[in-house]
């Protein structure tokens, strides 16, 4: 009677075209079950792991060596003793920054592992304009690792830090709800019609009231806008000339079911909330209208303002129409954040 081995085998070395295939078949040949597979290639540099049972003799795995010589590949032969590893609650990480440093990784993957979560995997997501890692985390407690990268990414404002359960939610229609003003894009709309009608200083200092809390919102923007008055068709498209962030066209070119930006600006009746909208493939966009008489503007809001609590609204309407569950609603109550529900 032939004895089980559980054998965990390790291709290293080169990639090349057909490795996995020509690996299989010489496990197909000695009967082998496959149990596991790990593979990854870094800067064409391919580790492959395969854990399998077999219950022949060490002759048999020759095949292996010699397939190993044939190709110019490192293998490594480990016989594995003890039970399977036993996978409990599983979360994913995501780190996201413009560079992300090793002092960075060291705090998260510190953080989840003081809390008694192992890191099962780490890969590389994108690279530029934004460079992002995913990390699987089986076990350890996860209340205690979400509150601990939630402190990590306060105290690094340069990383931002995302922890969902590793389950087939990841793979549901998602919506996603962007802010332009200084999120979509680099700057502040309101700032650059004000610069555009010379009272840029007098905008300013009434947004820092409202920053403050010494006057509402609503009514710091009807004083902002006030101030615009007369300025003219060509000034505005002058305005044009903002920069979207680095992100923006990368993240919205990704494989996002439906995209939705909530407009702080107050720039629809220009088109420029459709032009940026149509540009960067958005699917839905909400913004505040100033009015236009004659070729320029007359210092007024036409229609309700844009609140938090319209947001609000709106990200409602949009997950009804598009058929996407609400999860973190409350993050609506966030300025100028990117939000993922």
């Amino acid at each position: 009677m032939s004895l089980i081995r559980t054998l965990l085998i390790r291709v290293s070395g080169p990639d090349q075209l057909g490795v996995s295939a020509e690996l299989f078949e010489v496990l197909s040949a000695i009967g082998a079950v496959v149990k596991d597979i790990e593979q990854i290639v870094v800067r064409r540099r391919l580790t492959l792991d395969v854990l399998i049972e077999v219950d022949k003799s060490d002759d048999a795995l020759k095949d292996l060596l010699l397939f190993g010589y044939q190709r110019g590949l490192h293998i490594d032969v480990e016989e594995v003793h003890g039970e399977p590893t036993e996978y409990t609650e599983q979360c994913v990480v995501t780190l996201i920054g413009r560079d992300i440093t090793p002092s960075q990784l060291m705090l998260a993957t510190r953080t989840i592992s003081n809390n008694e979560g192992n890191i099962d995997r780490i890969i590389r997501l994108s690279r530029y304009p934004v460079m992002s890692y995913e990390l699987a985390v089986n076990g350890g407690k996860l209340d205690e690792i979400k509150q601990g990268l939630l402190q990590v990414a306060s105290e690094t404002p340069e990383l931002d830090i995302a922890v969902q359960p590793l389950n087939l939610s990841r793979k549901a229609k998602r919506l996603v709800v962007l802010d332009v003003d200084s999120t979509l894009i680099q700057n502040e709309v309101i700032d650059l019609l004000a610069e555009q009608a010379g009272c840029g200083a007098e905008v300013s200092n009434i947004t820092e009231l409202a920053m403050r809390g010494e006057i509402d919102f609503e009514e710091s923007l009807r004083q902002r806008v006030s101030l615009l008055k007369a300025l003219d068709e060509l000034g505005v498209e002058r305005l044009w000339q903002i920069e979207t962030n680095s992100w923006s066209q990368n993240i919205l070119s990704d494989t996002w079911k439906t995209w939705v930006y909530n407009s702080v600006s107050k720039w629809r009746v220009f088109n420029f909330a459709e032009r940026l909208q149509r540009e960067l493939n958005i699917k839905h966009a909400r913004a505040n209208e100033l009015e236009i008489v004659g070729g320029r503007l007359t210092g007024r809001v036409v229609g309700p303002i844009v609140t938090r609590e319209s947001k609000a609204d709106f990200l409602r309407e949009i997950a009804e129409i598009e058929g996407c569950r609400l999860i973190r609603l409350s993050l609506l109550e966030m300025a100028q954040m990117t939000l993922i529900c």
